[in-house]
């Protein structure tokens, strides 16, 4: 019979080199950092990072991988809470973008890395494209949920809708980043909710 072995539990170090590592990526973008940066910033050698990380692609996947699994579990988590309003929720997922906001130069990882797609490694590029694929999905199903609760009336289709709601997310942290203007991504969100939020 075969057996499964539990996942590898990261260490200490592992974990430290991604938390930096993503913040390098949000901040100056995968291109722009290198081994060297996380060296000094955690104060070990490079040999250490390649023993937890062979390449930078690695270290890349590794990085969009945990982010993914943040965000997938407090998404489900909240999606099936049956006692939240479909608004709740709403807000609820504009939290992080929020926090980034309230940086100097922080974006979603995802977005950080899709300005560079072409630059990527194929698999990172796989990974970033199921990001903004889940991301659309799971609005979409909050979106006909608040429909269906009598909650939202939609401008346009959900799925449009969605992607809207998502683009405006990400450009406007991009505005944010370049006006230092906190309030382009605030205004988004509000305008967002009163659309869906109208009643005819």
């Amino acid at each position: 019979m075969a057996t499964t072995t539990a996942p590898k539990q990261r260490s200490e170090t592992a974990e430290q080199i991604l938390d930096l590592a993503e913040t390098l990526i949000q901040t100056r973008g995968y291109s722009a950092f290198s081994y060297q940066d996380i060296a000094d910033g955690l104060g070990i050698r490079k040999a250490s990072i390649h023993y937890h990380f062979a390449s930078k692609a690695d270290l890349g996947i590794a990085v969009v991988n945990r982010y993914i699994d943040r965000f997938d579990a407090a998404l489900s988590e909240i999606a099936g809470n049956e006692s939240k309003s479909s608004m709740a929720m709403l807000d609820f997922y504009v939290q992080p973008y929020l926090q980034f906001a309230d940086t100097p130069d922080r974006v979603c990882l995802s977005g950080a890395l899709a300005g560079e797609m072409l630059a990527l490694p194929p698999e990172l590029r796989q990974r970033v494209d199921h990001f903004f694929q889940t991301h659309q999905a799971w609005l979409t199903k909050i979106l006909k949920r608040g429909v269906g609760r009598g909650e939202f009336v939609l401008p346009a289709p959900a799925t449009k809708t969605a992607r809207l709601f998502f683009a405006a997310l990400q450009g406007a942290l991009l505005v944010k980043r370049t006006t230092d203007d906190p309030s382009q991504l605030g205004d988004v969100i509000s305008v967002m909710k009163l659309q869906l939020a109208a009643r005819r």
